[in-house]
């Protein structure tokens, strides 16, 4: 995904068709490794196409794929509830209460 957004960076710089020298630039210049092979793919993949149009075309794919949230959450329902029970039984810690002295706070208490 990154060469992907490395390639759309430098066509909104302004290269119709940008090199290879400039992806991995790119990538560089925000301390991330190119590689060539995937750097290579990105380049053959959309080589001589219009990059407003392969976002139009995967625009539309995407619309077809489901993103609806309601199965995630019908299904993370019996989770918490599986989960409930297993905290419920597990024994409570006892807390325990440190003295302040003063000269951890320095001298300084939020509510004195």
């Amino acid at each position: 995904m990154k060469y992907v957004a490395a390639y759309l960076l430098a066509t909104l710089g302004g290269k119709a068709e940008p090199s290879k020298a400039d992806i991995e630039n790119i990538l560089a210049s925000v301390g991330a490794d190119a590689d060539a092979e995937n750097t290579n793919a990105v380049l053959s993949a959309l080589k001589g196409k219009n990059i407003e149009e392969v976002i139009q075309e995967g625009s539309k794919k995407l619309a077809s794929v489901p993103s609806g949230g309601s199965s995630g959450a019908a299904a993370a329902a019996p989770a918490a509830a599986a989960a409930a029970p297993a905290a419920a039984a597990a024994p409570a810690k006892k807390e325990e209460k440190k003295e302040e002295s003063e000269d951890e706070d320095m001298g300084f208490g939020l509510f004195d």
